[in-house]
C-alpha cells in the first residue's frame, strides 16, 4: 500500500496564512520539510482523503493527475479539509477528458455540503453517504471503514476516521481526532494493521481532546503494540501539526525517532 502524503499541517498551515510567531519565521527561513500544507492523502494513486483548499497547490508541487482519483472519502467539513467548490471544476468547461465518476464519500453534512457546490445532474460524481463502522467495499480488494473520531468542539458534525483495508494490507487513518471514543478502541481491538496515521497537533502542548499531542500519540502507540494490534513491520506516522506546538520537523524527528515513529512531511510518500 502506497501512502503519499500532500499536506501535513492543521487548518492554518504552516507558516500560518497571516501568522508572524518566530516559528512560523523560522519555518520560512529554513523551508524544505518545515513548511506544512493542509492535511491530505492519496493511497495507491486512486483513493484520496479529504479536498483541502491546498489541493491545486498539491496537483501542481507533486504533478498529479487528479482526474485519476476514483474515490474521494472526506472525514468532516472543516475548511481546512473540504473546500467543496474547488470540486465542481472537475466538469467542462474546467476540465476536459474526464470521463469516469468520482465516487466521493462522507457523512451528511459533508455531502449536502458537495451537492450544493458541484452539478448534481452530472454523470461524473456519485455520492454514497457512510456510516459509522459501516464497512464500503469499493472493489473485490478494496474495503473501507469509517470510525467515529473526537473531533468539532461544537458536536454539530460527526466526524470520522477511515480504516482502509486493500491488497493484504491495513491502513487507520486517524486524524482529525483526540483521544478515540470507547466504541472506536473497541473496533479497533478486534484488527491488526500495517499503519496507522495519528494526529499530533498539539504538539508538546498538554490536551488530547479534539486533537493529540506527543504524549498520547506515544501513548497510542504504546497500546497498539501491547494489544498486537499493529502488526510486527507497521509503521506509526505523526501527521497534522500546528504552528503553535513550535517544533520544527527536526525537532518532532528527535522526539519520535526514538520510538521508531515517522514524522510525515508534504510530499513524503510512505510504502507499507
Amino acid at each position: 500500500m502506497k501512502i503519499h502524503f500532500l499536506g501535513t499541517a492543521a487548518a492554518e498551515g504552516w507558516p500560518g496564512v497571516f501568522c508572524r510567531c518566530e516559528h512560523c519565521a523560522k519555518a520560512r527561513r529554513l523551508g524544505g520539510k518545515n513548511i506544512r500544507t493542509r492535511s491530505s492523502a492519496i493511497i495507491d494513486d486512486w483513493i484520496k482523503i479529504d479536498f483541502p483548499p491546498d489541493t491545486y497547490y498539491h496537483v501542481l508541487r507533486d504533478n498529479l493527475d487528479l482526474a485519476a482519483i476514483e474515490h474521494l472519502f472526506i472525514t468532516h467539513t472543516h475548511s481546512d479539509h473540504l473546500m467543496a467548490d474547488d470540486l465542481e471544476k472537475r466538469t467542462p468547461v474546467c476540465a476536459h477528458g474526464v470521463e469516469q465518476p468520482l465516487h466521493i464519500y462522507g457523512h451528511d453534512l459533508a455531502l449536502h455540503s458537495i451537492a450544493n457546490a458541484i452539478n448534481m445532474r452530472s454523470k461524473l460524481y456519485e455520492l454514497h453517504l457512510v456510516h459509522p463502522f459501516q464497512t464500503v467495499r469499493i472493489d473485490a480488494d478494496t474495503r473501507v471503514t469509517p470510525l467515529l473520531a473526537d473531533h468539532d468542539k461544537r458536536k454539530l458534525q460527526t466526524c470520522l476516521l477511515y480504516f482502509i483495508e486493500r491488497n493484504g494490507k491495513s491502513l487507520l487513518y486517524g486524524h482529525d481526532s483526540g483521544w478515540f471514543p470507547q466504541v472506536t478502541w473497541s473496533w479497533l481491538e478486534r484488527q491488526t494493521f500495517d499503519g496507522a496515521v495519528l494526529d499530533c497537533t498539539n504538539g508538546p502542548l498538554p490536551g488530547r481532546s479534539n486533537h493529540l499531542n506527543i504524549e498520547a500519540v506515544l501513548e497510542i502507540q504504546e497500546i497498539f503494540r501491547k494489544k498486537g494490534m499493529l502488526r510486527d513491520s507497521g509503521k506509526v506516522i505523526a501527521t497534522h501539526f500546528s504552528h503553535n506546538g513550535g517544533l520544527l520537523h527536526d525537532d518532532l524527528e528527535q522526539v519520535f525517532s526514538p520510538h521508531g515513529i515517522i514524522v510525515a512531511y508534504d510530499g513524503m510518500v510512505l510504502h507499507l
